[in-house]
């Protein structure tokens, strides 16, 4: 595949319902989109930068200077065989790695339009649907967050998960398993407590809990691995884990049980196969993660869900639980069972709403070759 041009956009997008962790609150998403225009096709994929530097040092204004300064000038010209080539030509940027996912995964989309191929056959997929969790923010109320653990269950997720920090924790699982004993629960601290806090971590214990993620700092392996002997709850390593010797290091530690995957996080689809590998080679399962992506992600998401060793129901929940129209069609859609089945028309299955996505773009840049009249 030549790589003619490369355009990102960005779009703005108002949340269905705001959406809280650890460090704040979100009411609408600046999405950062890739399109990678190579010999008549265009792959389309998603920045998961977010609106600031709160959950990664990465943000949309980092991931859009990198991959216009640097990431798509040393890709524009060349030609590829395959998508996973990509990292090798932007290997000397350091960092920037959901910067680097977004032009990967948009060559991934390509490449599988080319062969003619479903995008998660291509990846290597195994799985003709995937089971289905749900992530539920911080609410303004203990009752609000029953309403909501109510409604999504009632529509059918296989596995709730909700987010906590200091003063919202305890009496927040201890409500929700009153309520329902026998569900399968998780929690997420977004790196809100500290080792020095680890009696009151113990008491997560008598929860029942899946697992708890990422209870302590961002870029932290060795200090999860303390905790993790102390804790019966499982711990599921989420920012800690960038590449697939994080992961190695982290299971050879005893950090985690469990590992969620982020194909943004990572840096690509190429990475995030090569954390499954590592994890299912030490027979530890892993799960997609989400980052209150717009369709274009979230196809991905399920894409990469299909792969052997995504034992665990994953945040790749439907569409209108975060957006009133999605930038996709069919939108992503989960059964009553909490299942979404997977497409096998080549490529990701789900058509780019290109009429909405120029409504929605607030600047656009196209970067091409001099050869095509930059």
């Amino acid at each position: 595949m030549k790589i003619e041009a490369i355009t990102i956009r960005e779009i703005q997008m108002p949340l269905v319902h705001f959406f809280e962790t650890s460090f704040g609150r979100t009411t609408s998403r600046r999405i950062l989109l890739i399109t990678a225009h190579c010999e008549g096709l265009n792959g389309w994929a998603e920045c998961v930068a977010g609106e600031n530097p709160y959950y990664s040092d990465e943000w949309v204004q980092t991931a859009w200077a990198t991959i216009c300064d640097y990431l798509a000038p040393a890709l524009i010209g060349r030609t590829l065989n395959q998508a996973r080539e990509c990292g090798a030509l932007v290997a000397q940027v350091r960092g920037h790695r959901m910067a680097k996912a977004a032009v990967e995964n948009a060559l991934w989309d390509v490449e599988a339009q080319q062969k003619k191929q479903p995008l998660w056959k291509l990846l290597g997929g195994t799985r003709s649907e995937i089971a289905c969790g749900v992530s539920i923010g911080i609410q303004d109320s203990v009752e609000q967050l029953l309403g909501k653990v109510e409604a999504e269950l009632a529509a059918g997720y296989r596995r709730i998960k909700v987010k906590v920090k200091p003063g919202w924790d305890i009496n927040v699982l201890e409500r929700v398993r009153s309520r329902w004993p026998n569900i399968l629960l998780s929690c997420d601290a977004n790196s809100a407590y500290r080792l020095s806090e680890v009696e009151h971590l113990r008491k997560f214990d008598q929860f029942n809990l899946l697992m708890i993620e990422q209870p302590l700092w961002n870029d932290d392996i060795y200090f999860h691995a303390r905790l993790q002997k102390q804790l019966k709850t499982k711990i599921c390593l989420d920012e800690s884990i960038r590449n697939a010797r994080d992961a190695e290091a982290a299971i050879e530690l005893g950090a985690c049980r469990i590992i969620n995957i982020k194909v943004g996080r990572v840096g690509g689809f190429t990475e995030a196969k090569s954390v499954h590998d590592v994890c299912q080679a030490h027979n530890i399962p892993v799960w997609c993660g989400g980052m209150l992506e717009s369709g274009v992600g979230r196809a991905h998401n399920v894409a990469l869900s299909t792969l052997e060793n995504f034992r665990l129901p994953g945040d790749v929940s439907a569409s209108k639980r975060y957006w009133k129209e999605d930038i996709i069609e069919p939108e992503v859609e989960v059964s009553p069972q909490g299942t979404t089945a997977i497409k096998d028309e080549p490529g990701t299955g789900y058509r780019v709403r290109e009429d909405l996505i120029e409504k929605l773009t607030v600047r656009k840049q196209t970067l091409r070759t001099a050869a095509a009249g930059q």
